[in-house]
């Protein structure tokens, strides 16, 4: 049985991974052939980084990704903390509407997004054109209910008391907040974070009808180069996408353990 655990494992790994492997080893195919690799190079990591059309989409949506996340966790986390301060049912109500941007398809929300900025401009008189702030506030939108679910289940697990003890001995309350709530929820809120980096990076729908003409971002980009052919800098592209995002997620998890590690050795002494 064991074995056979393991055979489906890695029957299961590899159809995730492969076509990621296939990705990254056409990356430094010399010809422009998808099936037959005719020799070794780095010329289209080279012409990559001449392409000022990616490079510029690339741009866009770093900033976008960095403004949005940063927005999202502080709202996010902010909203967690009220929502676990309810009562039971108040909470459950609220808790529901946090799912609907998670299980609505996407392009519900990205139409209903741009008719609401055309409302707004055209109907309120909001001076709101589309580009980086519609697509900044639609990446805050679906991505503050990641950071709520990623941040509650740890308010959770929090004992409230030392919040409590903390505003006895004398810390005001976002001192308290500050030195004893941020600290225990951190997991939480890097994981609510990196989980909204990653979506606002990927996301393609909503900010397809969000973008406008001004901001055009690289899952836009890439799209509107495929649809011609396929070029092997969009191979490139997603080989260096994919390793900077593995080594965040290594990184974090080294970072992550070594901290539980101290606290281990804090409350375990070693005889």
């Amino acid at each position: 049985m064991k074995r056979l655990s393991k055979v489906y494992f890695w029957l299961v790994m590899a159809f995730l991974y492969m076509p990621i492997f296939v990705l990254i080893f056409f990356s430094f195919n010399e010809s422009k052939s998808r099936s037959n690799f005719t020799g070794f190079t780095f010329d289209w990591y080279r012409k990559l980084f001449s392409n000022r059309v990616i490079l510029d989409s690339l741009k866009t949506t770093l900033i976008i990704a960095a403004v949005s996340t940063i927005i999202a966790v502080i709202i996010g986390t902010a909203a967690a903390i009220g929502i676990n301060a309810m009562n039971k049912w108040l909470r459950g109500v609220v808790m529901n509407v946090t799912y609907l941007p998670v299980i609505n398809p996407e392009i519900v929300t990205g139409v209903s997004l741009m008719l609401l900025f055309v409302f707004l401009r055209d109907k309120i008189g909001i001076p709101i054109d589309f580009g980086y702030p519609t697509l900044i506030l639609a990446h805050i939108t679906f991505n503050v209910p990641y950071v709520i679910l990623n941040v509650l289940p740890k308010l959770r697990q929090m004992d409230r008391f030392v919040y409590e003890a903390a505003l006895d001995l004398g810390c005001t309350p976002f001192r308290a907040f500050w030195k004893v709530t941020l600290p225990e929820i951190m997991p939480g809120v890097m994981s609510g974070l990196l989980m909204s980096f990653t979506y606002s990076l990927d996301d393609f729908i909503i900010s397809y009808f969000n973008a406008g003409p001004t901001a055009q971002t690289l899952p836009i980009t890439i799209y509107s180069m495929t649809r011609r052919k396929v070029s092997p800098e969009i191979n490139a592209l997603s080989t260096i996408i994919f390793a900077v995002v593995i080594l965040v997620l290594v990184i974090y998890n080294i970072v992550d353990s070594s901290k539980g590690k101290k606290v281990i050795g804090k409350v375990v002494p070693r005889l």
